[in-house]
């Protein structure tokens, strides 16, 4: 498959089989993503693959965290919380949590080294899908959590930015929809300041 076709095919996939991924098919794809842009080579990105137990240390993550909603953290709704978020990692064989860990040096700007991890994971999600596979890129507020830094060795001015859900595909024929670009675009030829958009 070609790179025009890979971009406009990819789809995200929630439901995937349990079936084992083969190391080298993961290695494949945590190889596509150092080839991401970056400005000044840092190489921000920090990739943890979880499989089979190593799941739980994600989902004892989520677990603390959705503790934090709670007064009464033996009361009958934290412990259903609990038992949810523990469970959320055994969706997919295996998850690869991808942080960002932000180069302290004069000249960098930290928001390109999110730039630099955010398109490291788009690499990542065009290799899945190119190798037959399916992914689904999940974020949220938990994710963003100090205590997921905690849980994952994280040092506090680094970030997690997602988890990708990997595994066979347990569905098929997805459909894609996006807005023409037509409607997201501006052609710029003078350069006259340009009013602000709605």
């Amino acid at each position: 498959m070609n790179v025009s076709e890979a971009i406009r095919n990819r789809r995200s996939i929630g439901k995937v089989k349990q079936n084992e991924i083969p190391a080298q098919s993961i290695e494949r794809i945590l190889e596509a993503g150092t080839w991401a842009p970056n400005h000044r080579l840092t190489e921000p990105w920090r990739f943890f693959v979880l499989r089979g137990e190593g799941r739980g240390l994600l989902g004892n993550a989520l677990a603390e965290i959705a503790l934090e909603k709670f007064e009464d953290s033996n009361s009958p709704e934290a412990l259903k919380a609990v038992e949810s978020a523990k469970n959320q990692p055994l969706r997919a064989p295996v998850i690869i949590t991808v942080a960002v860990a932000p180069v302290d040096k004069a000249g960098v700007i930290e928001l390109e080294e999110y730039g630099a991890v955010f398109a490291a994971i788009q690499n990542m999600l065009l290799e899945i899908h190119s190798l037959g596979l399916g992914a689904v890129w999940r974020t949220g507020a938990p994710c963003f959590s100090p205590k997921m830094n905690e849980h994952f060795g994280l040092r506090p001015q680094d970030k997690m930015l997602g988890f990708i859900y990997l595994g066979e595909p347990d569905v098929t024929d997805l459909q894609g929809k996006r807005t023409p670009f037509q409607e997201k675009t501006v052609w710029v030829d003078t350069p006259e300041k340009l009013e602000a958009q709605e």
